[in-house]
């Protein structure tokens, strides 16, 4: 883990947001700031806010208030795929791999978005140069080289989870927004996942949704606690697990 003074600059910034849903507030005024070199965890129980923080974060949906702010630009109204051309990127609770297609092919594809040719519709994508060779690179990355040629369907729990990380960096995001990576996984998916994401964050700034807590007090440098909607800490992991009221409202020590 990075002391203070060694993390990097801002690369997304979220000041106060605030989303309402008819009645319902489900973000007030959350703020936060990711770091390039830092991994920032954002924690709490089902409800609390985070699936729609990132969303916000993401360009899936819109704050009812609140700025977003994306390399020091102010990113608030972006379309999600404007963003990811910016340097966004984010993978999902959920696989969204393509899973009769290869590895490569999988790669290769996200990295296609980055590297339109429309001009060249009548070539088949396999000639690209380029995106083949972001797409070989970024599956060694992720320690996926061996397995280029395996449909994705037929990988691991774990190995899926790495190739959606895979397609997430052939974007050549610089701020990497992770939901729940570490779901369904067993303690060797975990550990390969968490050196993982140690080897990526010197170049990125990673926000970290997840709620295998070991893994987090693990792996972050930074740790914010919400609880129905609110921000309610933000810290390092050593000194949240000694916060009073994230004690009592979601670490369930009294």
């Amino acid at each position: 883990m990075q002391a203070p003074e060694q993390i990097g600059v801002v690369l997304l910034r979220a000041q106060n947001i605030t989303r309402r849903w008819g009645g319902l507030v489900a973000l007030n005024q959350v703020s936060l700031a990711l770091r390039q070199g830092c991994v920032h965890a954002v924690i709490g129980t089902n409800g609390a806010g985070k699936s729609t923080l990132i969303n916000i974060l993401s360009g899936e949906i819109a704050p009812s208030e609140g700025a977003v702010e994306l390399l020091g630009q102010d990113v608030t109204r972006w379309t999600q795929p404007r963003r990811a051309r910016a340097g966004l990127g984010r993978s999902y609770q959920r696989n969204t791999i393509y899973p009769s297609f290869s590895v490569l092919e999988n790669c290769r594809l996200a990295a296609q978005a980055m590297h339109q040719k429309p001009w060249h519709w009548w070539r088949s994508a396999a000639h690209c140069v380029i995106s083949s060779a972001v797409a070989a690179e970024v599956a060694e990355r992720v320690g996926l080289s061996a397995l280029l040629t395996r449909p994705a369907g037929l990988l691991s729990h774990g190995q899926k989870r790495q190739l959606e990380i895979a397609m997430c960096l052939a974007t050549q995001p610089q701020v990497l927004l992770l939901d729940e990576p570490l779901a369904g996984m067993g303690a060797e998916e975990t550990e390969r996942m968490l050196t993982l994401l140690d080897a990526l964050k010197p170049q990125h700034a990673i926000l970290l949704v997840e709620h295998d807590m070991d893994a987090v007090f693990r792996i972050a440098d930074k740790v914010t606690v919400m609880v129905n909607g609110a921000v309610i800490a933000t810290d390092t992991p050593a000194a949240v697990r000694l916060n009073p009221s994230v004690q009592t409202a979601y670490l369930g020590e009294h």
